[in-house]
């Protein structure tokens, strides 16, 4: 990364994060994005918490230019949140490409008066692929949701049967040997 865009965003880093942060949160509802925003206690506002731990940690991990494997845990975390709630996957995950337009936003003087454009371009790529990354990550989220979902189901729906007495247990027949004579082949 071109070591001007790198200082720049690490000077603004928390102006960035925080920005960063307040456009994740101003997707959800405007009354949980409220709470979300205001509440600053990690156990009474979970979600929260795990969405500004991760922006903080996501975008240190790109300023640092490490691999996906670095930020993972944190990608993963806001992913798992988002993943349960009612977002289509588009909605889901378009919280990283907000992190270019907050850069753009924050560093708009700062990019015209250096020329630092091809830079930008390579970290907004090293963001596009941080997103591609994340959709992996969020369709094996969906995917084990949707196993737990049909476990519960095939839970629910025996316990039905068993208590409207349609189910029934077989007894255990052990296996009997052949007999020799049917083993014979002809030959």
């Amino acid at each position: 990364m071109d070591m001007k865009l790198k200082d720049l965003l690490k000077e603004k880093r928390t102006a960035i994060t925080r920005k960063w942060f307040d456009a994740i949160i101003e997707t959800y509802p405007t009354d949980a994005s409220g709470f979300l925003k205001k509440q600053k206690d990690m156990f009474a506002n979970p979600v929260g918490h795990v969405i500004f731990q991760g922006t903080e940690n996501i975008f240190e991990a790109l300023i640092e230019e490490k691999e996906h494997a670095d930020s993972f845990p944190y990608l993963e975390d806001i992913i798992k949140v988002r993943a349960v709630q009612e977002f289509a996957p588009s909605k889901a995950m378009n919280f990283i490409f907000l992190l270019k337009k907050v850069v753009r936003e924050e560093l708009a003087q700062e990019i015209s008066q250096n020329k630092i454009y091809e830079a930008l371009q390579r970290f907004e790529s090293k963001i596009d692929d941080l997103t591609l990354f994340a959709f992996d990550i969020y369709a094996k989220c969906r995917e084990q949701l949707n196993q737990l979902k049909f476990d519960e189901l095939k839970r629910m729906t025996f316990t039905l049967m068993k208590n409207a007495n349609l189910v029934y247990d077989v007894p255990d027949v052990p296996a009997q040997e052949p007999e020799p004579k049917d083993l014979e082949f002809n030959m």
